[in-house]
């Protein structure tokens, strides 16, 4: 294992804190995943791809991580009471689990082009009925929990006898209960701040399932305890989703968890924050938003031109995970000038021709670089920081062009952090250029040419997005 101290910040403690795994060399992670009722957000893709980035490094320092990133395929509802994949299923006039499996099929076809690594498991919420069950009756057991009307709640006030709801989110109880509503179908609760672990479903519910209340479906809370206990045991290294999940989703997850066995779930909790749209929350409802492929293929009423993949990766991790994004027109060009600076630094590299003999002093300043490089990553993987080592690295190149002073063992090193940091950790993807790669560029490049003569514009949009993937842009204006 490489030696790292690797520094996280913890929404549990509100700080930074070393990172140290319950179990040496193993880490478990849990990521809370998408509910699969529409296309993926693409605020939800920044999510992933920032744990994404949590999962590479971590793998890189030698740990043996099991990653969990669920599928809410049944129990999250709208306000109205109503299961938001069921009423899409009437929409489409589909089956819930055709609707589900259509959106998990896209929600996967998505990340894929975003160059997301699967995660070790991927449950589904609809396969893990029995285990939730379990845990509501542990939690009647221990009057953690009530029945009414088939329904079960999760008693609240019974639960601050001992311990503290609210406690990642910060929001004492006397709040919530003031900005607690009553939401319809459920006016058997207690209070209205307590939360579902079961509901009893009426007749028109197209998803339930037996329980030893009613004929029902899971609370959206308790489904990631469960899956999160099953595969990652009752106390696991990282709990990881978007800040819009801390308070009550994350909140209620710790209830549930400490309630049923007595242990706070997770070590560390890890919020990514929110993604804007030209300086305004996105939403359906204002028309302030755009899908991931709307972007890639340009066909949206919002930017002038497609962005690959790879240019949306790249603007992603120029900012921390932690901060407030705004995606904009001259925010996606400034990042896709900036990328294809970092290819001309490698090619620049690349194309230097080595000396015979090695030069010492040389390789001191590139694993000095290197070092900083992995400080960035170890103060809370801080990807802008990174990003900007990376660039800082042409200073060191313009001194080897000038001196025409590099060995092949340092020239090859160097290349090979770049495919490290870039590749392997950052998840972006590039070609080192040489001649044999620039013919084979010619030679796509006549081919598309010659599919917009015959107006062929599937291939010819194709060939350009795959050609961008690599760094190289095409101007369809020469």
């Amino acid at each position: 294992m490489i030696t790292q101290n690797l520094n996280i910040y913890n929404s549990l403690s509100s700080s930074k804190q070393k990172f140290e795994s319950i179990k040496k060399d193993y880490v478990g992670m849990y990521v809370c995943g998408p509910t699969v009722y529409s296309d993926v957000h693409l605020g939800n893709c920044r999510t992933f791809i920032s744990f994404d980035i949590i999962y590479r490094y971590l793998k890189h320092l030698g740990n043996n991580v099991r990653y969990v990133r669920n599928i809410t395929d049944v129990g999250h509802l709208e306000d109205s009471g109503e299961d938001k994949i069921s009423k899409k299923a009437k929409v489409e006039q589909l089956e819930p689990m055709e609707i589900a499996q259509k959106y998990t099929n896209r929600f996967k076809e998505v990340l894929k082009k975003f160059n997301v690594l699967d995660p070790s498991i991927e449950p589904i919420a609809s396969g893990h009925i029995t285990e939730q069950i379990l845990i509501i009756e542990a939690l009647l057991k221990k009057d953690l929990a009530y029945e009414s009307n088939g329904s079960v709640y999760f008693n609240i006030d019974n639960y601050n006898r001992t311990n503290s709801y609210g406690i990642l989110s910060g929001r004492d109880l006397e709040k919530i209960k003031s900005n607690s509503r009553k939401l319809d179908s459920q006016d058997d609760k207690k209070n209205d701040y307590d939360f579902a672990l079961w509901k009893k479903a009426d007749k028109k519910h197209l998803m339930k399932w037996q329980s030893p209340w009613s004929i029902g479906f899971p609370g959206w809370h308790l489904e990631c305890t469960a899956m999160s206990n099953k595969y990652l045991g009752e106390k696991f290294d990282i709990h990881g989703g978007g800040i819009d999940l801390k308070f009550p989703h994350h909140d209620c997850e710790i209830a549930q968890a400490v309630g049923y066995n007595g242990k706070q779930p997770a070590k560390f909790w890890i919020h990514t924050n929110m993604l804007t749209l030209n300086g305004k929350k996105m939403s359906k409802s204002t028309g302030n938003n755009i899908l991931p492929n709307e972007i890639f293929s340009g066909k949206n009423d919002i930017f002038s031109k497609a962005y690959s993949p790879n240019v949306i990766r790249f603007f992603f991790l120029q900012a921390h995970y932690r901060n407030e994004l705004d995606i904009s027109e001259s925010s996606l060009e400034a990042s896709e000038k900036g990328f294809l600076r970092l290819i001309e630094i490698i090619d620049r590299l690349q194309n230097i021709k080595p000396i015979e003999k090695s030069n010492k002093e040389l390789m001191s300043f590139i694993k000095s670089w290197e070092k900083r490089c992995l400080e960035c990553l170890n103060d809370d993987f801080n990807t802008p920081m990174l990003i900007a080592e990376i660039f800082n690295s042409s200073k060191i190149i313009n001194d080897i062009e000038i001196k025409n002073e590099i060995g092949q063992r340092e020239k090859d090193y160097f290349l090979n952090l770049f495919d490290t940091f870039l590749n392997k950790l950052l998840g972006l993807s590039y070609k080192k250029s040489n001649s044999n790669n620039d013919s084979i560029l010619e030679v796509l490049k006549e081919v598309r040419d010659e599919a917009r003569l015959n107006k062929n514009y599937d291939l010819s949009d194709k060939i350009r997005d795959k050609l961008a993937n690599i760094g190289v842009k095409l101007n369809d204006n020469d």
